[in-house]
């Protein structure tokens, strides 16, 4: 317990000391600024000390460094991969309001990987170029908007049935709508993961999932998106939605991931982008 509490004092010195510059100027923030309303502290007044401290906390060190990364450049650079990880972040936000730990410790886990692959983009770009701001800040966040737009529709919960890769009557509209969307943005392809729940052994699953992967993938191109612009990948059971065996719970794990990937994030003067060194 000593060595806990020491744990949590720890986070709230961090936060006290970083907490105060990690946040942006009212309508200066751009991309930063996008973060739901969380008044996450790791130690509220007269609480008990439980797990969801040290998850706070969590997300707290994943906000800094999300934020760190968007000061550096990575909201000009990279600003695909940003949004997308606001929208994480905002989703374990969600989840720690509603008490659901379990969902909030893998989803930091997945968050953290995440930050740490875009950290090593941005410092391997940076330490040949610069990332600068778009000459049309209007057009950039338009830009911005599609891709939020879609990272929500393509990920959404509901999407296959037990021990299948058909994909749900529901989740096809919405596959539908995003090709349209994506017909209109030629430089935004998709990057589809397949996922399944924890029932059957490891090689079905990778199997089952990757086979979801390329169902989303097949219905995408009926749809009129060229499949050049759709990849595929499979992790099986190994990185669930959520934690648990509730029927609910197997149900949301039956799933595809998708990303979107602006393949002009190395262009531009509209979004801002790579500029060699002076």
């Amino acid at each position: 317990m000593v060595s806990y509490i020491k744990y949590i004092a720890l986070a709230v010195s961090i936060a006290s000391v970083v907490g105060c510059t990690s946040y942006p100027q009212q309508s200066q923030g751009g991309l930063a600024e996008n973060y739901i309303q969380s008044k996450f502290t790791p130690v509220m007044p007269d609480e008990p000390l439980g797990p969801e401290h040290g998850l706070r906390f969590d997300w707290q060190l994943t906000k800094l460094h999300l934020d760190s990364l968007i000061r550096e450049g990575a909201r000009w650079c990279f600003p695909a991969a940003v949004v997308q990880a606001i929208e994480k972040q905002n989703r374990i936000a969600r989840e720690l309001e509603g008490g659901l730990l379990l969902d909030a410790a893998n989803d930091i886990v997945i968050q953290r990987k995440r930050l740490n692959e875009l950290e090593l983009q941005l410092d391997y770009v940076t330490s040949q170029t610069k990332c600068v701001p778009p000459m049309d800040e209007g057009a950039f966040h338009q830009r911005l908007a599609v891709i939020d737009e879609l990272f929500n529709l393509l990920n959404v919960d509901n999407q296959f049935a037990f021990n299948s890769s058909e994909v749900n009557p529901k989740y096809m509209g919405h596959l539908a709508k995003a090709a349209n969307m994506l017909a209109e943005h030629p430089s935004l392809n998709l990057k589809v993961t397949g996922h399944a729940d924890s029932v059957g052994d490891v090689a079905y699953n990778e199997k089952l999932a990757l086979e979801r992967a390329q169902q989303v993938k097949r219905y995408l191109s009926i749809f009129g998106l060229a499949p050049t612009r759709i990849a595929t990948h499979s992790v099986g059971d190994t990185l669930p939605l959520h934690e648990g065996n509730s029927e609910g719970i197997k149900l949301t794990n039956r799933r595809v991931s998708i990303e979107v990937i602006d393949t002009q994030e190395k262009d531009l003067p509209l979004q801002g982008g790579y500029h060699a060194m002076d």
